[in-house]
């Protein structure tokens, strides 16, 4: 064993279950187990992170890496003989919308990551022929900004409509299992990967010393839950919307990345009709809108009359509204949303007065870096207001706080402003797109 995979041989075999995918799209593939070799694993170990947060077991990946081939011989020999048995998924949480709410993450242990990035590999070279063109979540060649540029362009060339802002209540929490499973034997009916993918289903929840196996859900956390999630809401969302939903309105489109979706109609009964049956269709499949969060909002220029400021909604991290150009005409811009605003100062805050302790130098290269990623996510045209916003606030806070760790140890600021002028905070130009 060399160590280095053919990846031609790998992509050539996920290029032929696409191929046939593609041409029959109504194909019941019988057989994919055999695709999933020491070499595929050894790529989907390449690609899963060796420095995320670890399972139940403990095992990080630099520590399975260290007898790669003794554990990936292994770990196929128990997948192919049905011996594997799924661990349960270690439960945490993370703030969510303005930081007060949390959101639950399920982390699998190591090996768990790695066979379920390599089972994704496959079921992807299917899923991806049968996937709309405005899905967005977790694709491969697909991002945020693609949604989002997306999103921009259908507006502008619509000149607005009625928004329909979808959210629907603790989706990842009430995907039924038996949908989920009707839905993948319409395409797969491997043995071996059915009831692996039920393994992983029924492995349970541990939080704490409990562990809990719900009837419903799929963690967020997992690497396979984006891929199950986007087979539940291809069936459940966006066939219906194409088949039942376009036809009978007027320049409809919309826009969905993994749950977070918004359905753009030309008039209001037609959004309204919509609103309806899609809250009778998730209904069927054990899932609802949330009461509060789902809303209709009017967004078209002068959307409440002449002198009245258009409607605006939020949509992955950015506030979408209609204002005038340097050159008076209307268009669509986007600025960061409040609410992850106020996330990113609070948890600056928080950061700060934890390491405050830390060497200057050491908590400028760390502030940089995290200011850097938000630039990068949140630089996009037209919203360099906020990103401005953003770096002065920041500095503030740290200035702040490393005020206080001065006056704390009786030392003179002066040494303090000699340092932050030696580093000062990165402008948005110099990080974005």
């Amino acid at each position: 064993m060399t160590g280095t995979p053919i990846l031609g041989d790998i992509s050539t075999r996920l290029q032929r279950i696409a191929q046939l995918a593609r041409e029959d799209p109504q194909r019941a593939f019988l057989s994919l187990a055999h695709h999933i070799d020491i070499d595929l694993l050894h790529e989907a170990f390449r690609r899963t992170r060796k420095d995320g947060a670890v399972g139940v077991d403990g095992q990080t990946g630099r520590e399975y890496e260290e007898h790669l081939w003794d554990n990936l011989r292994d770990l196929l020999d128990r997948f192919k003989s049905g011996r594997y048995k799924a661990p349960p998924v270690r439960r945490t949480y993370i703030p969510k919308g303005d930081g007060e709410a949390t959101r639950p993450i399920g982390i699998p242990t190591f090996e768990d990551k790695v066979l379920q990035r390599a089972v994704a590999m496959v079921l992807e070279a299917i899923y991806e022929e049968d996937f709309w063109d405005f899905s967005y979540g977790f694709r491969p060649g697909r991002s945020a900004h693609n949604a989002l540029s997306a999103l921009w362009k259908g507006l502008m060339d619509r000149g607005g409509g009625w928004i329909l802002d979808v959210d629907i209540k603790g989706f990842f929490d009430t995907i039924s299992h038996r949908q989920l499973r009707s839905f993948l034997h319409q395409r797969v009916r491997d043995g071996v990967l059915r009831r692996t993918m039920d393994k992983w289903l029924a492995a349970g929840v541990m939080e704490g010393a409990t562990i809990r196996h719900p009837d419903t859900g799929t963690p967020q956390g997992g690497v396979i839950s984006p891929l199950l999630a986007n087979i539940y809401l291809h069936e459940v969302v966006d066939q219906w919307f194409e088949r039942d939903v376009k036809p009978r309105c007027c320049r409809a489109f919309m826009i969905r990345y993994a749950d977070d979706m918004v359905m753009i109609f030309a008039n209001e009964a037609d959004a309204r009709e919509a609103k309806d049956l899609l809250a009778r269709r998730l209904e069927q499949y054990g899932l609802s809108l949330h009461p509060t969060k789902t809303r209709l909002v009017k967004c078209y220029p002068w959307a409440g009359g002449p002198g009245s400021t258009p409607g605006s909604f939020d949509f992955l991290g950015f506030t979408h509204f209609w204002a005038r150009s340097l050159r008076g005409s209307w268009v669509v811009k986007r600025k960061t949303a409040a609410s992850r605003f106020r996330r990113t100062l609070k948890r600056l805050a928080v950061w700060c007065r934890r390491n405050r302790h830390r060497p200057v130098a050491w908590q400028h290269a760390r502030i940089v870096m995290g200011l850097c990623g938000h630039y990068n996510y949140y630089g996009i045209t037209g919203n360099w207001r906020s990103l401005a916003s953003l770096r002065h606030e920041v500095e503030r806070i740290w200035r702040k706080w490393l005020n206080r760790r001065s006056q704390g140890n009786h030392m003179p600021w002066s040494r303090f402003a000699q340092l932050l002028e030696r580093h000062p905070m990165p402008r948005p130009s110099i990080c974005t797109r």
